[in-house]
């Protein structure tokens, strides 16, 4: 009898896992917008470097664009983010912006200014930890009028199925509760229930990070890698701003997940771009999925002489690396920058995957530097393509998406965008700026470290690294 209990239970759970793992895609995910004219565009960065003497300096313009955006708006903000929160985990808070606090105050003082303006933000579970705690900024903002949507990430596929198969089985059921936990929170302070954790190792996430407001008559929209989130306000990332009918497309990314917690979206339908000729140049909204086919397009897309900068967080998505390696290969000429991995909001990390890729791509012959990190992550996630030919067209994809399995695979929700034009087009000029001033490290300006400087990857590393990867027992 009770080998038989066992075998059923055995059964469900692998057969639970499949089915999360395989089932169909809710409607509006994996989604490519048409390329639309690029309009009102401006690439931000924030970024950091050392002086010789180890003096961290730092110029941020990602978030006072985000906030000017909100407190210029009167009819519509929709935000999307997956960090909003103070949670410092064990680093040493005394140098973070802020970020949460002046958000929810952005928000909430031009909700008071314009109180028939709509404003929605949505947000990963993540910063409830999943339900197990209530933040006082989110409760604010519900008492200033603001809709907060915290994703229902059940909607999604299985990105760790052997551990998500026994949760719908069983622990999803239990719910969640803000009172009585009594396990510590690893994220930052109060206690939580055993039921967060549970949830938490499906590694599941809504990872956007998007903003959408009206102005004037007009719209804008803003594709990001970075979150307002007090202990990430010491990162580099990268963002692009723009307006017209591609901040539409964004807006329309946002309607099914924001309707999944019976939540619509105003604002006008984007108009029906689909085969219309785009002259000069043209931005394209991507989620999901076609992020990663738009980067294999434009990787496999690089011929002898043309250039491809690649500045990511994480580097783990096994067709990018070979497609990489192929682009080298044809004679592309390829710069990789990327993140040592080695922090983590005050814990040491142990360089998966960055560094087991890093030590593949070398041996291939592909350039590879370090961000210079003390404490603070390279979070950024930027492709740039640029053309060998004087007459030919450049090439940009940044947004919310690392270049892994997770987050390019269906399984996290992400968006992106691709800026196609000119070379001579200004975001693109300045998107190969900011990744020269990080690739060319001086002694007066450090900013990144030879690829020696971290070659320390052991066989179990990389075992360990494509493990992960497969199977998405893993954080990234």
């Amino acid at each position: 009898m009770w080998s038989w209990f066992v075998t059923v239970l055995l059964v469900a759970w692998l057969a639970m896992g499949a089915w999360q793992r395989y089932k169909p895609l809710p409607d509006g995910i994996g989604r490519a917008f048409p390329e639309r004219p690029a309009e009102g565009l401006r690439f931000l960065a924030d970024e950091t470097w050392y002086a010789p003497s180890g003096e961290r300096h730092a110029r941020r313009r990602i978030f006072d664009e985000v906030m000017a955006l909100i407190g210029q708006a009167e009819r519509l903000v929709v935000l999307d983010m997956f960090l909003f929160n103070d949670f410092a985990g064990s680093a040493d808070a005394r140098d973070f912006r802020p970020l949460s606090a002046e958000l929810t105050e952005a928000l909430v003082d031009r909700r008071a200014r314009h109180p028939t303006l709509e404003a929605v933000v949505i947000t990963d579970p993540l910063n409830t930890l999943y339900g197990g705690l209530e933040l006082e900024h989110l409760e604010r903002l519900r008492g200033a009028g603001v809709r907060v949507v915290v994703t229902d990430l059940t909607r999604l596929r299985a990105s760790n199925p052997l551990w998500s198969g026994a949760w719908h089985l069983g622990p999803r059921w239990l719910g969640n509760q803000s009172e009585g936990g009594w396990l510590p929170n690893a994220l930052g302070t109060g206690r939580v229930p055993l039921r967060s954790y549970l949830a938490l190792l499906n590694f599941n996430a809504n990872h956007r990070k998007t903003l959408v407001v009206d102005r004037g008559k007009g719209w804008t929209g803003l594709v990001t890698s970075a979150n307002p989130h007090d202990a990430s306000s010491l990162h580099g990332n990268v963002a692009l701003r723009f307006e017209g009918a591609a901040a539409l497309d964004l807006l329309a990314s946002e309607r099914p997940v924001a309707g999944w917690s019976g939540v619509g979206l105003p604002g006008p339908e984007a108009p029906d771009g689909a085969g219309a000729p785009v002259e000069g140049a043209r931005l394209q909204v991507l989620t999901e999925g076609a992020i990663r086919d738009a980067l294999l397009a434009a990787i496999r897309a690089s011929g002898p002489g043309d250039r491809l900068d690649v500045a990511v967080f994480y580097l783990s998505h096994r067709a990018l690396i070979e497609a990489l390696v192929d682009a080298h290969r044809r004679g592309a000429v390829l710069r990789v920058l990327l993140d040592p991995n080695r922090d983590a909001f005050g814990l040491e990390k142990n360089g998966i995957p960055n560094r087991p890729v890093a030590r593949e791509l070398h041996a291939a012959g592909v350039p590879v530097r370090w961000c210079a990190t003390d404490g603070e992550q390279c979070h950024s996630k930027l492709l740039l393509r640029l053309p060998a030919a004087a007459d030919g067209e450049a090439e940009m994809i940044l947004g919310s998406a690392n270049f892994t399995r997770r987050n390019l695979d269906d399984l996290n929700l992400e968006t992106s965008v691709r800026l196609v034009g000119p070379a001579e087009t200004q975001a693109l000029r300045d998107a190969s700026a900011f990744f020269a001033r990080r690739w060319h490290s001086t002694p007066q300006r450090i900013t990144s470290e030879p690829f020696a400087a971290h070659d320390d990857t052991s066989t179990w590393q990389r075992w360990r690294y494509r493990i992960m990867e497969a199977t998405g027992l893993s954080t990234f």
